[in-house]
């Protein structure tokens, strides 16, 4: 098996970068030379971004995977991104749909087997006529990543892991597959992170390494701090990732705070001392 050390990566947007070589400056000062690269900037302002790959590369830097996000989303409470967040809303999806083959096409340029969104709520009843609508958009979605010969891999969040298990399980498409996120589980409101990872196991093929506390008020957000300084039981996670046979890349997200690069450091301490 790989080591962990050489399995690390950090998500770019982490680092809010303005440009390529801020992004490679920052990401030198991690310690980390793997780098999950948000695809949205490339597509949306390739003045500024479209020597990445070079610049990059120049730096010693590896693209591991990309992300990218939908029209509209708006995280301000958890009713909000219920409305606004991935495909799942009528008014954006031709339009994501758009963005979503020319994500593709920028992917294929760089690459990369596997880009990672969050496909939005999936109701957690498949008779749910909501339910069908996401797995209809999503088997439409698995096409253009499939055509592409390239993963798609679905954030966890907004939905249990027996939610996101049944919508894959209906789904039937091999290239659709899960980016873990504990900290997504705890931050909504839906479950143990520890028990979700056996449940999804078999999808798993990248986790994010975040942080967070539960909320004490029911429908409302929790709080992202930190790694090591939350809810996630990091031994345990990792463990139980090496039980289920995981062995994909581990990309430190850290989206609050004024200290990113400090945080990510911090995070990658806590990663290799739960895995000794």
């Amino acid at each position: 098996m790989t080591p962990i050390e050489n399995r690390l990566a950090v998500c770019s947007w982490s680092l809010q970068a303005a440009n390529p070589r801020e992004l490679a400056a920052k990401l030198g000062s991690t310690g980390i030379s793997r780098v999950q690269l948000a695809l949205d900037p490339l597509r949306e302002n390739p003045a500024v971004w479209r020597d990445a790959e070079a610049v990059l590369k120049q730096a010693g830097i590896t693209i591991i995977s990309g992300m990218f996000g939908c029209v509209g989303e708006d995280y301000s409470t958890l009713d909000t991104i219920r409305a606004t967040g991935g495909i799942a809303p009528d008014e954006t999806w031709e339009q994501n749909l758009e963005n979503i083959r020319a994500t593709v096409a920028l992917a294929t340029a760089l690459g990369l087997k596997l880009v990672t969104f969050h496909a939005g709520f999936v109701p957690h009843d498949p008779a749910d006529p909501g339910f069908a609508k996401m797995a209809g958009r999503l088997a439409a979605v698995a096409e253009i990543f499939a055509e592409a010969e390239m993963e798609v891999g679905l954030e966890t969040g907004q939905e249990t892991a027996a939610g996101l298990a049944a919508l894959l399980e209906a789904l039937k498409k091999p290239e659709v597959v899960v980016n873990f996120d504990p900290a997504n589980m705890l931050l909504y409101g839906k479950g143990d992170p520890i028990e979700a990872v056996r449940v999804l196991a078999r999808w798993i093929r990248q986790v994010h390494v975040k942080d967070a506390n539960p909320t004490a008020v029911p429908g409302t957000w929790g709080e992202e701090v930190a790694a090591g300084t939350g809810q996630v039981d990091w031994p345990a996670f990792f463990t139980t990732l090496a039980d289920v046979g995981f062995t994909g890349d581990i990309v430190i997200e850290r989206e609050a705070g004024d200290q990113r690069v400090a945080d990510i450091r911090t995070a990658r301490e806590v990663v290799l001392k739960s895995t000794r």
